[in-house]
């Protein structure tokens, strides 16, 4: 795997902008909301989503200053789904460290999502582009679909891999997809380019979420921050599983159906034997690379240059991580 400055180098002052921005942004009269929004933005994330902005604003010759704050705003909106996510999920650690959640409790929590919300809003009005606000109201509201979604499948070992693609679409790619396209617009692309990167932003986001849902079961504890097996353990059917069901033996998919609808650990040595026999690790891991393919074909909407090129290293990067 590139060095994490492979990607970053060429926007290297943009990205520091970009974090000193956050921090100005995150001023509030509430004492606990600064704390807890400081501590969950600074919890050691990649900052991917405006990393995308902002190389995809500088593979489009965009130098607008107001690509700092459209960055800034993709990451509340993401910060804010984890402090959700975390609740929803009853999860105790992100990143190698306590979540918010198990620091100050789930009402802060969810209360402190809803302000980085509202701020990233705050942010878009000022941006002053009605087709920008449009693209996050309805990402926003994509996204907490795909949560609900997500949330009826838990312990539903029927779920088809059709249905787990709907989604991780939803509540994944999404906002990556948010992310490159409203780089675009603000960047006055073409309609063909902001099409196109509107779709390099979903593959990306796809073989982002199926890597990391293949990272669940052969994944490093240690590197990713959480535990192997945490899906399983919460009845989520990823595709490792669903594939596991539907290729091997009727005992195996019943075992497996068992271990979902029971959720724990209980069963996973031989949920791991049997998605390994099956080769399901593989076929998830062949469709990761399959979006992250079809996420570099939409780049032949950009002209060349060393950002387009970096954009191609990012959905590599994207599947051949290991956390």
């Amino acid at each position: 795997m590139q060095p994490k400055s492979a990607i970053h180098d060429l926007v290297a002052d943009d990205f520091a902008a970009l974090n000193t921005y956050i921090i100005d942004q995150l001023h509030s009269r509430v004492p606990l909301v600064e704390k807890i929004a400081e501590y969950i933005v600074d919890s050691g994330g990649k900052r991917m989503r405006p990393l995308l902005v902002l190389l995809t604003c500088k593979a489009l010759n965009c130098n607008d200053d107001k690509r700092i704050p459209l960055s800034a705003l993709v990451e509340f909106i993401h910060t804010a789904t984890l402090l959700h996510d975390d609740v929803v999920d009853e999860s105790d650690m992100r990143r190698g460290r306590d979540t918010a959640n198990n620091k100050w409790g789930n009402a802060p929590s969810v209360l402190v999502g809803d302000f980085l919300y509202t701020r990233a809003f705050e942010l878009m009005v000022n941006i002053g582009h009605m087709d920008i606000l449009k693209i996050y109201a309805n990402a926003t509201n994509v996204i907490a679909e795909g949560e609900v979604l997500q949330l009826t499948n838990v312990r539903n070992p029927k779920i088809t891999e059709a249905q787990y693609m709907t989604v991780i679409k939803a509540k994944t790619a999404m906002l990556f997809e948010a992310a490159t396209q409203s780089a675009a617009v603000l960047s006055g692309a073409s309609q063909e380019q902001q099409d196109m990167m509107a779709d390099y932003g979903n593959y990306l986001g796809l073989a982002f979420q199926l890597q990391d849902d293949l990272l669940d079961y052969q994944g490093d504890a240690g590197a990713m921050g959480k535990n192997v097996g945490d899906d399983l353990a919460e009845g989520k059917a990823t595709l490792p599983l669903i594939r596991a069901m539907e290729v091997g033996t009727e005992e195996e998919a019943k075992l497996i159906r068992k271990a979902v609808r029971k959720g724990g650990l209980e069963f996973l040595e031989p949920v791991l034997e049997i998605i390994s026999k099956t080769g399901a690790l593989q076929y998830t891991e062949l469709k990761a690379f399959e979006m992250a393919d079809k996420a570099k074909a939409c780049l032949n909407c950009l002209p060349e240059s060393p950002f387009k090129e970096r954009l191609a290293l990012f959905a590599d990067m994207a599947v051949k991580r290991n956390s």
